[in-house]
């Protein structure tokens, strides 16, 4: 039975470093662990009004580091609590045969995870002695882990904040009115950078698809709300007079009809047209 508990221990680490692994190093994966606690801070944040739904996202991925956490000091501490205290040393003034070998174990996994090792309830048994600083090397794999999240996730959302700024000068300008106005060159390279930008949107939500769960805040920055110009913008290039205007609007028209499939796909799971899942879209972004 004991042996038994160990390999229960041993398991739930496993699993959570899967996690960690399919979250933050595949490149369009996300773990399980992940995927429920990122959902469920989204569902619990939406209904506590505007603040909280600003919050969502950084309050999602604390959770999800807290979760991770948690869950490999319990692992440990598994691993730990059948063999104590009989393959572990107490410092004097502790008593081994004391209640509460649950709470060292949980103790020992706490300090080992955190790299402080305190030394006061140290492994005997060979194999433990090796185990033990398994745990510190994982404890710092987990800090590096949390910071290079961070360090992914920002730059993504900085993108797709800029995206949405452009879009929204673009819209006050009156490009979508104007194209036939302009000279070819430069509308087609004005849409082409917005087709270039969706695909690159599309690519962070793929690869960091806990960028979803961020709400932008302010309207200007919210790209949910400004795709529906996107559209519009399309549908207006493929009217106009001058054929690279035209495929450069079939270009665009097709990179927000691919970023709407990887919405519905990953996220929305509507089921709808183009239309249908940014207009979901939308309504879940906005604060």
């Amino acid at each position: 039975m004991d042996w038994a508990i160990t390999a229960v221990g041993a398991l739930l680490v496993c699993t959570v470093l899967w996690d960690i692994f399919h979250t933050l190093w595949h490149t369009s994966g996300q773990g399980r662990i992940a995927h429920v606690v990122l959902l469920a801070v989204w569902k619990a944040t939406a209904a506590l009004g505007g603040r909280g739904r600003r919050l969502s996202g950084p309050l999602a991925m604390f959770g999800v580091i807290g979760t991770w956490g948690a869950l490999v000091v319990l692992g440990w501490a598994l691993i730990y609590y059948p063999h104590m205290p009989d393959s572990f040393s107490y410092e004097l003034g502790l008593d081994p045969e004391r209640p509460g070998q649950a709470l060292d174990a949980l103790y020992m996994s706490l300090v080992t995870l955190a790299t402080l090792g305190y030394g006061d309830i140290v492994p005997t048994a060979e194999w433990l002695r090796i185990v033990t600083p398994l745990q510190a090397l994982v404890g710092f794999a987990l800090l590096t882990a949390a910071v290079s999240w961070v360090l992914q996730v920002y730059p993504a959302l900085s993108r797709r904040r800029v995206l949405a700024r452009r879009l929204e000068m673009l819209a006050v300008g009156g490009l979508a009115d104007n194209l036939n106005e302009m000279h070819a060159c430069t509308a087609a390279r004005v849409l082409d950078e917005v087709a270039a930008g969706l695909a690159q949107v599309r690519i962070d939500l793929d690869q960091y698809a806990e960028t979803y769960y961020f709400r932008d805040g302010g309207a200007q920055s919210t790209l949910a709300t400004k795709l529906d110009f996107v559209a519009s913008l399309a549908r207006e290039a493929q009217r106009a007079e001058l054929a690279d205007v035209r495929i450069l609007g079939r270009v665009l028209e097709d990179a927000l009809d691919r970023l709407a499939d990887l919405i519905d796909h990953r996220f929305v799971r509507s089921g709808g047209d183009t239309a249908a899942v940014l207009d979901i879209y939308a309504a879940q972004q906005r604060v």
